[in-house]
């Protein structure tokens, strides 16, 4: 039973990435099947050689063209490590039990957390809000890196020479992150709704039925604005998870390929994305609570009131709440967007396979 559940997940892998979010961006499809993906079905011998020394000539990426790069490897990442968000947003709503000693936690942990969906509602119940975290990854983190680099040659000047000081690359990678997630915070709310329901008892109806309903059903019950519920946690945890996942990314690697032995290659990536992940997670984590609270739980007034009631129900360590499965997500993903983030540039340089 599992194993034919996970086999379907691997099968609609291609289905939700064409239909669910390169909806929002159609020719990166285009891309895929014409530049891409035959760097990996054709033999080293037979690939266009002329074809990748005329891509080699333009080494300076448009915004558009970094765009369709993050956009892509956002995606695949969220898709290889949704199943450990949904355990951190099931372990951040899961509220102590205030004078009730008895009742133990229904989830325990990591891998006990992913047990229990898995064993409760199915293996596939993992992936829930997977076809609203294509949408957000392809808009959110799309706009968040291909902003990045403009951003910061505004700051500092389009004559400016030399390295950039690591004070405007914070300032940059805040400024786009905040700005991606403005316009990706309708996706972020329905994918944390869709994760965060759980097993129903019989005879109780579902709230949402799919990734479309959940937005029509908001919109229709709560009004066109509950949409944007949590902007502002939410801009709060992205744009500093964002500033820093790309800094802390840029200053690892950069400090990385000077130890000798070294070189831009994948070690250099993994290494420079869990250092990444570590530093956002540790910054991130209590407004990540906050925010997963507050979308998934309409009964706070505020952002304010969310984080003086969990502090005071629970302790300054519900803040941390689902920790080991944050930092788990957030360093996997960071290294899988990374490393497929730097393939996909060296797919538009025709450099796969000429490093």
């Amino acid at each position: 039973m599992v194993a034919n559940e996970a086999i379907f997940l691997i099968t609609q892998f291609h289905t939700y990435i064409y239909i669910s979010c390169f909806s929002f961006s159609f020719p990166l499809s285009l891309l895929l099947n014409q530049l891409f993906f035959p760097f990996f079905y054709w033999p080293r011998s037979q690939l266009p050689i002329s074809h990748l020394r005329f891509l080699m000539a333009d080494l300076k990426f448009s915004f558009a063209e970094t765009f369709l790069c993050s956009a892509f490897a956002a995606c695949f990442a969220e898709f290889c490590t949704i199943p450990l968000d949904t355990a951190k947003v099931r372990l951040q709503l899961q509220k102590k039990a205030v004078g009730d000693e008895v009742n133990l936690p229904k989830y325990r942990g990591l891998l006990g957390t992913m047990a229990t969906i898995a064993k409760e509602e199915r293996l596939s119940a993992l992936w829930k809000g997977i076809v609203a975290g294509l949408h957000r990854q392809c808009i959110y983190g799309g706009l968040r890196i291909g902003l990045y680099e403009p951003v910061k040659t505004l700051l500092v000047g389009a004559d400016y020479v030399g390295d950039i000081p690591l004070y405007q690359k914070i300032i940059a990678a805040l400024l786009t992150g905040a700005l991606a997630i403005t316009v990706a915070n309708p996706t972020d709310l329905v994918k944390v709704r869709l994760q965060a329901e759980g097993k129903f008892p019989a005879g109780i109806a579902r709230r949402y039925y799919g990734t479309l309903d959940a937005y029509y059903t908001i919109v229709r019950e709560e009004g066109l604005a509950a949409l944007w519920t949590g902007l502002g946690p939410n801009i709060a945890r992205n744009a500093i998870v964002n500033a820093a996942e790309l800094a802390s990314y840029d200053q690892v690697k950069q400090t990385i390929l000077k130890i000798p032995g070294f070189s831009d290659n994948v070690l250099t990536h993994l290494l420079a994305g869990l250092g990444a992940g570590f530093f956002a997670v540790c910054i991130g984590s209590p407004i990540d609570v906050v925010k997963s609270r507050m979308m998934g739980d309409s009964g706070y007034k505020n952002t304010l009131d969310c984080f003086i009631r969990t502090l005071r129900n629970e302790g300054f360590l519900a803040f941390y709440k689902g920790f080991v499965p944050n930092f788990t997500r957030l360093g996997s993903w960071n290294v899988v967007m990374f490393l497929t983030l730097e393939q996909a540039k060296k797919a538009f340089r025709g450099e796969l396979y000429y490093d």
